[in-house]
């Protein structure tokens, strides 16, 4: 639920910056942020911020695709230097994947499904993997 809350926020937040609404923005991040901190009477809640939460989804998308070039176009940046501020933290040591071959279509699809990607073909092979 508490996820959920942010993702709404989130999304509702970059819908009004990119209509070029940022008064309507300002005057509506409180209030929810407010509303998000009473639910769980968590009050460090108020204190994220629209800067915040970018922050977080730079995060994550650098985690999930590795591609600093995708996270730069994301969020918008022409310096990469800007974006590697986000990048800062994240340490790649440790990350284990899981792995998976597919003979026939079938199977290449119950392996999407189920949360891998794809990475390769060998000889008549498909190769997937999914970080653990």
């Amino acid at each position: 639920m508490f996820y959920g809350s942010l993702r709404y926020i989130f999304k509702q937040a970059l819908r009004l910056v990119y209509e070029k609404k940022r008064e309507a923005f300002r005057r509506l991040q409180p209030r929810q942020r407010r509303k998000l901190a009473h639910k769980p009477k968590n009050p460090r809640l108020v204190q994220i911020s629209f800067h915040t939460l970018r922050h977080w989804k730079a995060t994550i998308e650098y985690h999930r695709t590795r591609d600093l070039l995708y996270v730069k176009h994301l969020l918008g940046h022409k310096n990469i230097n800007n974006t590697m501020l986000y990048t800062q933290l994240i340490s790649f040591q440790g990350d284990e994947y899981s792995s998976a071959v597919a003979k026939t279509l079938d199977e290449a699809r119950k392996l999407v499904e189920s949360g891998f990607d794809y990475v390769t073909d060998v000889d008549y092979f498909k190769l997937f993997r999914k970080r653990k």
